[in-house]
């Protein structure tokens, strides 16, 4: 405005320029106005931004593939027996016997320890279950860990298992108890089977109301026919269902590389059985980049990629986009009776059910 009235002056007072050179001072101003403008509804954006918070509605602790151990506790305070329990979570499977004086190759540390299979089992089950759960569900541990050793070569021919949740966590005489002790007993020999030969038994904290197939779960995986996505009714653990909210600030940092410009939001393109997200965007104001859930559940703290999006911004809260054509589900309702169990091919038990996150490495969670 000053610039304006010094021309207005200098045109008064008689300057012959001053007609032809006022459309472009007009213009200058008009321009100094717009960018004005441009840049308040950009601090106004920005400031949007800064004051939105992505909120996460998810379900599960771990990949999902497997027996749930939440779920198995449930369904032994229902009454279904450890091979009830198996078999809903191994699909097809059966109860067969380990090699006769079967040894398990331990890395602890630097250095490995070949233990005899069942001292192996007992110095396990209670650091992966609480020890004070039914004795159905912990004798379904017993047989899952005795197999999951015998079945797992993380370490090639040097060694079978890590001593920690990369396997499972083994603890040695230090986690022995009388009940967990009894249940190894209980079920001395005993492993799932598939088709006659021992089938790998990957588990984890709290599937979240569904298991996930192993090829969803775990990036390269070959699909299993006993490790696919089953109802799971019965888990009802605090990690169950859960909410996590951040920040755009915080998701955009730990974001990081994966943003293009400012984080805009997720838009979820393809999920699993359970539904757990296989793939996604992460939506920035300079474009978009594709990543896989597990890549989005490590950057962002989550317990599972089992996960929905929304923005909060105050009391409205609107939902990702979601191209996956999935809804999220509401958790089965649980039964008051256990699963029903056919006899499975090759004797033992048998009924309707059914790596590390890219690489198959281990099948444990810890409990």
């Amino acid at each position: 405005m000053l610039i304006a009235r010094s021309t207005y002056h200098h045109d008064y007072t008689g300057s012959r320029q001053a007609p032809a050179d006022l459309p472009a001072v007009l213009a200058g101003v008009l321009a100094a106005a717009v960018t004005l403008c441009v840049l308040l509804l950009c601090a106004s954006s920005a400031g949007a931004a800064s004051t939105a918070t992505l909120v996460i509605d998810g379900a599960g602790d771990g990949h999902g593939v497997g027996m749930s151990q939440e779920g198995a506790l449930g369904y032994a305070e229902h009454g279904a027996s450890y091979s009830e329990i198996l078999a809903h979570y191994y699909t097809g499977t059966a109860l067969g016997q380990a090699p006769a004086g079967a040894k398990v190759k331990v890395l602890i540390g630097n250095r490995v320890k070949t233990l005899a299979l069942e001292s192996y089992v007992r110095g396990v089950i209670s650091a992966e279950m609480p020890s004070e759960w039914p004795a159905a569900a912990l004798q379904a541990q017993a047989v899952a860990v005795r197999t999951y050793a015998l079945t797992a070569h993380a370490g090639g021919t040097r060694f079978d298992v890590y001593s920690d949740t990369r396997s499972q966590v083994y603890r040695g005489a230090a986690a022995e108890t009388s009940s967990t002790n009894a249940a190894a007993l209980a079920t001395a020999g005993q492993i799932v089977t598939y088709d006659g030969q021992p089938a790998i038994t990957y588990f984890s904290a709290s599937s979240g109301g569904h298991t996930e197939a192993v090829q969803d779960a775990f990036g390269g995986a070959t699909a299993e026919p006993w490790l696919v996505g089953v109802a799971d009714p019965y888990d009802q653990g605090p990690e169950h269902h859960w909410t996590v909210s951040l920040s755009f600030a915080t998701a955009g940092r730990r974001l990081s590389g994966l943003v293009k410009g400012a984080l805009e939001g997720i838009e979820v393109l393809q999920r699993g059985s359970s539904p757990r997200i296989l793939s996604a965007y992460v939506l920035g104001s300079g474009g978009r980049t594709l990543t896989s859930g597990g890549e989005l559940a490590a950057r962002l703290g989550l317990d599972d990629t089992w996960a929905y999006f929304s923005v909060k911004r105050g009391s409205s809260v609107v939902a990702e986009p979601d191209r996956s054509g999935t809804s999220a589900p509401a958790s089965p309702s649980p039964t008051t009776s256990p699963p029903t169990v056919p006899a499975g091919p090759g004797g033992g038990a048998q009924g309707p059910a059914g790596a590390p996150e890219s690489t198959p490495t281990g099948g444990a969670v810890a409990g």
